[in-house]
């Protein structure tokens, strides 16, 4: 692996654009003042892989729908009828997600390591503070496989366009609002105002509150005596089937009623599933991008144990091909359904370990990485790139 020395962000400059989680507990700061070095090349396969296994994902969503197999892709009762509806209908547009992929520099191929579908993290370091090093350092914006901001914004057209082609939206658009919300947290409640200012961009009128100021009701979504038409939640689907079963229900209602679109729509929790990826290997066997995956344990494979929704690379087990456990996790995932993935490298240098994540809005958009030990956790660091 090559790296490009830069000089870090200021704390003051991270602080002024609401980054108030740029430094770690132990001190370090959480984006690194260094740049992979990456070539054209590699960034079109991180580009054309992306594209494929969305491709792939919808085939694999549309199977399972057809066949009646939520169940075992682990999605909770409670949510199946709106996963559904919410497929069904091309209204419910996917806004954006983050695939996850071992390899793709030093010769490694590229495989699939899971899609962050629904919440994904990272949006903020990978679509503005990326540029905000380049800037700093007098390099050039175009030097990088990036244009997530645009993407995103014109994905928001497309909820009115519903086709690739958004050049129309302003002969559409009817004044639709859009209601963004999250819980009271610095990290979600930033991701959730940078979503707002991209569908402002795109020409939506919008506004931000808190989960607990919002009131949901069988005729739609309400901020005080406004009717919203979109309403973005940055809260995981999962959560709210097991913790806010009256929030599913509701929305459930809502969505029947055709009183609101709920973004990022409820059938991407399928792609959140860590089961789908047994199913992709069952569909695609030995495609490749994607691993071998099952319900039990591979015989005599180097292997990863996940939990179907876990997150942080919590309760996270790799073995040796004997079945030896060589590093594992902790965490709250552990009375989830679990999948077992055949082993990928990821490219490493000097004993850290480098995942890429591509961010996937209608087409992939933006490429970062991820910096950390061989279970990457939520101490992992955030690594911008440089296409030279």
């Amino acid at each position: 692996m090559q790296f490009l020395n830069i000089n870090k962000l200021p704390k003051e400059n991270l602080e002024n654009m609401g980054f108030t989680w740029h430094t770690d507990a132990d001190g370090s700061p959480y984006v690194d003042d260094k740049l992979i070095v990456i070539s054209e090349k590699e960034a079109n396969n991180y580009y054309e892989a992306c594209n494929e296994l969305y491709d792939m994902f919808a085939n694999a969503g549309e199977y399972a729908i057809s066949n009646n197999l939520l169940d075992k892709l682990g999605i909770p009762f409670n949510l199946h009828e709106i996963v559904k509806m919410s497929w069904e209908n091309d209204v419910h547009w996917h806004l954006y997600g983050r695939f996850d992929l071992a390899g793709g520099l030093d010769n490694l191929p590229i495989k699939l390591l899971e899609f962050n579908a629904n919440t994904p993290t990272a949006l903020f370091e990978t679509a503005i503070l990326q540029f905000e090093q380049l800037r700093l350092n007098n390099l050039k914006e175009v030097n990088q496989f990036n244009h997530t901001y645009e993407a995103i914004v014109d994905n928001f057209k497309r909820l009115a366009t519903l086709d690739e082609d958004v050049s129309n939206f302003d002969e559409i658009y009817e004044g639709w609002k859009i209601l963004f919300t999250s819980v009271k947290d610095a990290e979600e409640e930033l991701t959730t105002r940078l979503l707002m200012q991209m569908a402002k961009d795109a020409g939506y009128e919008c506004e931000f509150a808190y989960i607990e100021d919002v009131e949901f009701s069988e005729d739609g979504v309400f901020l005080g005596d406004i009717n919203y038409e979109f309403c973005f939640m940055l809260i995981p689907w999962e959560i709210i089937a097991i913790e806010e079963s009256e929030l599913a229900h509701l929305l459930t209602k809502i969505i029947k009623n055709q009183k609101a679109i709920i973004l990022n729509p409820a059938y991407t929790l399928m792609f959140q599933s860590k089961a789908i990826l047994e199913l992709l290997w069952q569909l695609y066997p030995n495609h490749k991008y994607l691993l071998k995956t099952s319900f039990v344990p591979l015989e005599n494979t180097k292997q990863v144990k996940k939990p179907f929704f876990g997150r942080e690379g919590a309760n996270i087990t790799i073995f040796d091909k004997n079945g030896e456990i060589i590093t594992k996790s902790n965490g709250e995932y552990e009375n989830n359904g679990y999948i077992y993935q055949e082993f990928a490298e990821l490219n490493h240098y000097n004993e850290e370990f480098y995942q890429a994540g591509v961010f996937f809005a209608y087409e992939a958009c933006g490429l970062g990485f991820r910096k950390g030990n061989a279970i990457l956790d939520n101490y992992a660091k955030f690594v911008g790139h440089i296409i030279k």
